[in-house]
């Protein structure tokens, strides 16, 4: 008995003993695991930490080769800038691409637009693009006078998509229904519409149009100047019950003053007048430029509402299409006012604060102060008033906002393909010479 309790104790101690050494087994076992484990997270970690080092890296190299490609690219696009001989396949290069997205169907036209617009921006886009490739066209064939046929070729058809249904929607639905050119015999405005329509119609006439347009141009133009003489103050609304846009106000008398050049004189009055009050009444106390809003009666500037910088700079360019002497002076104040030379050259949005960064309904993105389309629309005075170096730097930053692509046969913006009205604008802005 003694023996097997012996035996019995000798067994549990193998049993205990071999149980000890499986646990010591199973603790070492599990404390190499927790190296193995801790190892691989390190070596994880490490390589995530790599891994992210070479993003960043690859990153800053790709940053960097974009960087020195635009450096490199810009002056490759500066290239000529300066005279319209140096300028001019770039010019005509420009051309060729917005012909092939302009001159084509109405439904075509709106496709170009941003998608996720409101209806009204989309019709307004088209119609702007429209009219300021006509009006490009037109420049191009002054400037250099062998492409006359070929741009009233394309003013014609440009013409025509602005005259379609496609195109005449947006207003329409802004004026209860009421379509422009069907109602020329009412008294509701119209004004934006009818007016860019009749410019480009002028356009046409200019460029040796024969007789297609004649009668409608001329019933335009009478509608447009009886429903400015019958407003109070020569002023008409955009829209319904919104204030008075000057610068749509401006396409107006631009209109008539062109009627006026090519018809004996024909609606000058209204245009005298019109000029007249906004040189008395219509300019702002603390810059001297002509207002950018007007109250609903087109009487006087609305408090609190300052001037701008992409709408007075418009206001510049089409008054240096009607008169000469007032643009001239109200572009020395706008350069005033509103230039900014450094650190990069452009037209700022607000004359009175800083924006770094901000966006703006009329402007755009703004960056460093600059009003994209301000700056677009600076072109056309620089250009009309040979402000040489002025022009060239807008050009310049027009280049390294833009980014030219180039084609084969045709050059534009990278932008373009986001806001194709911006190639056109600045294409009529780069080409604004006098008509003689």
């Amino acid at each position: 008995a003694y023996l097997s309790d012996i035996m019995l104790m000798a067994s549990l101690a193998d049993i205990l003993s071999f149980l000890f050494m499986m646990k010591k087994e199973t603790s070492s076992r599990k404390c190499r695991l927790k190296i193995i484990k801790k190892t691989r997270s390190n070596d994880s970690n490490e390589l995530i930490t790599s891994i992210r080092q070479h993003k960043k890296a690859s990153l800053a190299i790709l940053v960097l080769a974009l960087l020195l490609g635009k450096i490199a690219s810009v002056p490759f696009g500066m290239y000529g800038v300066g005279t319209f001989e140096g300028e001019r396949n770039d010019i005509l290069r420009r051309r060729n691409y917005l012909i092939g997205k302009l001159v084509t169907t109405p439904q075509k036209v709106m496709e170009e637009m941003p998608g996720g617009m409101d209806e009204q921006f989309q019709g307004e886009w088209a119609m702007y693009s429209c009219s300021m490739f006509a009006v490009a066209l037109t420049n191009i064939a002054r400037i250099y006078p062998e492409q006359k046929e070929v741009s009233l070729g394309y003013v014609d058809k440009l013409i025509e998509i602005v005259m379609s249904s496609e195109i005449r929607e947006y207003d329409r639905k802004r004026w209860w229904g009421e379509d422009a050119l069907a109602s020329l015999e009412g008294n509701h405005s119209h004004v934006s519409y009818l007016s860019i329509l009749a410019w480009m119609m002028g356009e046409y006439k200019e460029l040796g149009g024969g007789n297609k347009y004649d009668e409608l141009y001329s019933r335009i133009c009478y509608t447009l100047n009886r429903r400015m003489l019958d407003a109070e103050t020569l002023n008409l609304p955009t829209y319904p019950d919104e204030p008075i846009y000057v610068p749509d106000m401006l396409v107006a008398v631009v209109a008539l003053s062109h009627y006026a050049k090519l018809n004996h004189g024909s609606c000058q009055d209204t245009v005298n007048r019109w000029i007249e009050k906004a040189k008395t009444d219509w300019l702002d106390a603390k810059t001297g430029l002509l207002v950018s809003f007007l109250d609903n009666t087109g009487a006087q500037q609305i408090d609190g509402m300052p001037v701008k910088g992409a709408y007075s700079a418009l206001n510049c360019y089409y008054l240096s299409l009607i008169d000469r002497s007032f643009a001239k002076g109200q572009y020395e104040r706008l350069k005033q006012y509103f230039y900014q030379s450094s650190p990069i050259s452009g037209l700022k949005e607000y004359h009175d604060r800083n924006c770094p960064i901000g966006m703006d309904a009329d402007a755009g993105p703004i960056i460093a102060n600059l009003s994209p389309s301000g700056t677009a629309f600076m072109v056309g005075s620089a250009t009309c008033f040979g402000d040489a170096d002025v022009r060239r730097s807008l050009i310049k930053t027009a280049e390294i906002a833009g980014s030219t692509f180039y084609g084969f046969t045709e050059n534009h913006y990278l932008l373009a393909n986001f806001a194709l009205v911006g190639e056109a604008v600045m294409l009529a802005m780069r080409t604004n010479v006098e008509w003689i």
